[in-house]
Parts: C-alpha cells; structure tokens; sequence
C-alpha cells in the first residue's frame, strides 16, 4: 500500500497519470473487447434479427452495469478521499457496504428482469422478428445479474485503493474467458444470443473472483467481512450521493438508447441493427478516454481530499490534454476506415452502408469528448454530487434525449444520427462552466 502512497502524494505528474491511467485504459480496452464480442460472434451468424436482438437488450444491460458503478464509483470516490484523509479505517467500512449493497441490488435486478419480461421487451422496441432473441439473452443476463454487478462495482473499488494493475488483470481475465467461450457456445454449441449472454456472466464470474483473492491477501485495505459493514459513518449516504450521478450516466443512456432504438425500428430492424454496430466500434474511442479520465479520479480524490489542489488542477490539465490528442488520433484512423471496421462486425451490405455513415456522424465529436470525462470524474473524486448529477443528467438526459425528439421531427433519420454528438459538444461547454465555478472556491482554499 505505501507505494500507491507515493504515487498519489509524490510521483510527479505524467508519471503518476501513467501509473493509474495506462493499466485503467487498459482495462477500458478490455471493456471494449468486452462488449464488442457478442456482437461479432454473433454476427458471424449472418442474422441481422440476432445481431439487432443484442443491440436492443444491451440498454436493459447497462442497468445492471449502472447498479455496479453506484457502488463502484461512489464507493472509490470515498475510498479515495478517505486515504488522502489518512481514515484507513473507514476504507474496510466502505467497501464492505458496497460488497454488501452490490449483491442485494444484483438479486433484486434479476427479479425484476425476469418477473417484467414481456413488459421489458415491449418498451425496449423489439419487434416480432427480435424478441424472442432479446428475451434469451437477457432471461441469461438475469441470473447472473448479482455477479455483474460485483464485478462492475469492484474493478472501480480495487482501483479506488490504487491497485490499478489488479483491477486490469481482473477485467482482462474475464474478457479472456468470455472471447474464449462466445465462439463454442455461439457458434459451436449453436447457441445462439443466450452462448453470449452466458459467456459475458462467466466472465464476470472470473473477473469477481481475481478481485476476491486481492481483497483477502494482505496488501489490499478493501474488506468484504460482514463485521466491517457500516451503515452509518454517512458512509451509505455519501457512497450513493456520488455514485447515483455516476449511474445515472449509464441509466440514462440505457433510457435514451431505448429512446434511440424505438425511432429507428420506425425505418425497420437494419437501422437498429447498423446504430448498435456503429456504437460498439465508437464504444473503442469513448472507453480509451474514459479509461484516462477514471485512472485519474483516485489521484484527483486524494489530492482534493489532502487540499492540494495545485497538484490536482495539474493532474487535470495533463489529462485533458493526452485525451485531446488520444481524440484526434483516432478520429482520422476512424474516419478513413469507418466502412472497413463496420465490416468487421457484420457482413450484410445494408448495415455495412449505414453503420459507416453513422460511425462517420459519431466521431464528430470525439476529439474533444475526453475533456468531458475528464471534468465529470474529476466532479466525482471531489464528492461534488450536484455538479457530478447535474453534468450526467444533461449528457444522456436533459440535452440529449429533447434532441432526438427535436432531431427526428426536423430531419428523420438523420436527425437521430447526429443527436449524440451535437449532445456531446453542449454537454463540455456545460461541464466548463461548472469547473470555472468551482475554481474561485479551490483559490480562496489553501493549496
């Protein structure tokens, strides 16, 4: 432990960015690969009803996703602060809560998938041709839903406490397992949607259990003993306060890819389809900044929670900017050859044509999109839950979801498509702002 010490209270800058980032982004690629190979090996099938089936439940998947970042993002957050603070006790407290909170959230999201099901499969958009795929996958999901929450959560908590190589290894063990177990049970087997939905609850399985053996060794500060759960401490409050932002990032852009996929299935299922391919390959340039902008959060925590915010606004610039030029890199590679990598996913020309105007219509934005990760991660190390809620809330909600609305009864088609990054582009002056506001708080502090 003392040596992630001096990673966030010594190491200089770029040095320290590296150390957290690099295993972070990292592990986001892993979580690239992670989500991109169900709809490859199920592509190789040919169906373009499977492949938009997969596309249509991984809104309803990214809830279980959010439960796990509620804990996982707010429990690090705290973790974070509460080291720079120098509490190590109240560090077992909170990742015992979260362990606790992870599982309970988990059972009661697998109740509701499969009590709700036919209700689920109507408000999601799937059409006669895509139900029934949808509700294999899921009704799968389900039941390891408890499982997919713990690890979703406790990649973020490990991370929390510095250990940002376990937390990789973790999310690298379970991507091998499931690219290891798509093709044999999508395609081998003839399993179909439900191999891969079964090979991503595998994998999950794999990436907890790395993260188990981590917390009972002796270097790590997490527990998971039932003696260590608190309630109190304002530990419950102050975990779901900045985790519920962090959430609601990945709830809303549930309910507004539900939003997006019931316009589309409008102008039929390959418009469904070829949007839900183009995600997954633009999914490869959100996550490389994201995983920048999460590796930074604990540095950002610890430096907020030790009121050096000299080192903290540093660590921020140095990110924004690597992020800037991570954007840029791989904008021009995706514009050049956006029709090559759709083609990856899938064979049907008809996808191919439109998912490439798509990704095209996504990347606009992407240069510049890592500054907003950065400033939204940044809110939650600094427990600010208002800004964190606020900037979550506009992204995927508040700016986004009028614009589809406004997008499709002004331009159709169309105006979906270019609904996200013009949401994108609003979204970072907005986070701007905010930051300017909080920065005459840091100058009137000591540093």
């Amino acid at each position: 432990m003392t040596k992630n010490l001096e990673i966030f209270e010594s190491d200089p800058i770029p040095k320290a960015v590296a150390k957290l980032a690099i295993p972070t982004v990292a592990s986001m690629l892993v979580a690239v690969v992670y989500n991109m190979v169900d709809t490859f090996f199920v592509g190789k099938l040919g169906d373009p009803n499977q492949v938009a089936a997969v596309s249509i439940a991984t809104p309803v998947f990214l809830f279980l996703m959010a439960a796990g970042n509620m804990f996982g993002m707010g429990g690090s957050s705290f973790i974070s602060r509460s080291l720079g603070e120098k509490k190590i006790d109240k560090v077992r407290h909170i990742s015992a809560f979260c362990f606790y909170g992870s599982i309970v959230v988990g059972l009661l999201g697998a109740l509701l998938f499969l009590t709700c099901m036919p209700t689920i499969l109507s408000l999601i958009g799937s059409s006669p041709a895509t139900a029934p795929f949808a509700k294999e996958y899921l009704s799968c999901i389900a039941y390891g839903a408890p499982l997919v929450v713990l690890s979703t959560a406790y990649s973020n908590l490990v991370r929390g406490e510095g250990a940002a190589n376990t937390a990789m290894i973790g999310m690298m063990s379970g991507t091998v397992a499931n690219i290891i177990l798509d093709p044999i049970m999508i395609l081998t087997l003839k399993m179909g949607v439900a191999g891969a939905a079964i090979a991503t609850v595998i994998g999950n399985a794999v990436s907890m259990a790395i993260y188990l053996v981590h917390i009972v060794g002796k270097k790590s500060l997490l527990s998971i003993l039932p003696t260590d759960f608190r309630l109190g401490e304002r530990i419950a409050t102050s975990v779901v306060a900045i985790g519920l932002p962090a959430s609601l990032t990945n709830i809303l852009m549930s309910l507004s890819n539900i939003v997006l996929n019931n316009f589309l299935s409008g102008y039929g299922d390959i418009p469904v389809a070829s949007m839900g391919v183009a995600q997954k390959a633009n999914m490869l340039v959100v996550f490389l900044q994201m995983g920048l902008a999460a590796g930074v959060q604990p540095l950002i925590g610890f430096c907020y929670g030790a009121k050096n915010f000299k080192r903290m606004k540093g660590v921020m610039k140095f990110s924004m900017l690597t992020n800037l030029v991570i954007g840029c890199v791989m904008t021009t590679v995706y514009i050049f050859f956006s029709r090559q990598i759709i083609s990856l996913f899938i064979s049907d020309e008809s996808v191919i044509e439109t998912g490439n105007m798509m990704l095209k219509a996504l990347m606009i934005s992407a240069p510049v999109l890592g500054s907003l990760f950065i400033f939204n991660f940044s809110f939650q190390a600094m427990g600010k839950a208002l800004q964190s809620l606020s900037l979550s809330v506009s992204r995927q909600g508040f700016v986004f979801l009028p614009l589809l609305f406004i997008g499709r009864s002004i331009a159709g088609l169309n105006g979906l498509i270019y609904a996200q990054p013009i949401a994108d582009l609003v979204s970072i002056v907005i986070a701007l702002c905010m930051f300017l506001y909080l920065n005459k708080s840091f100058k009137k502090m000591k540093s």
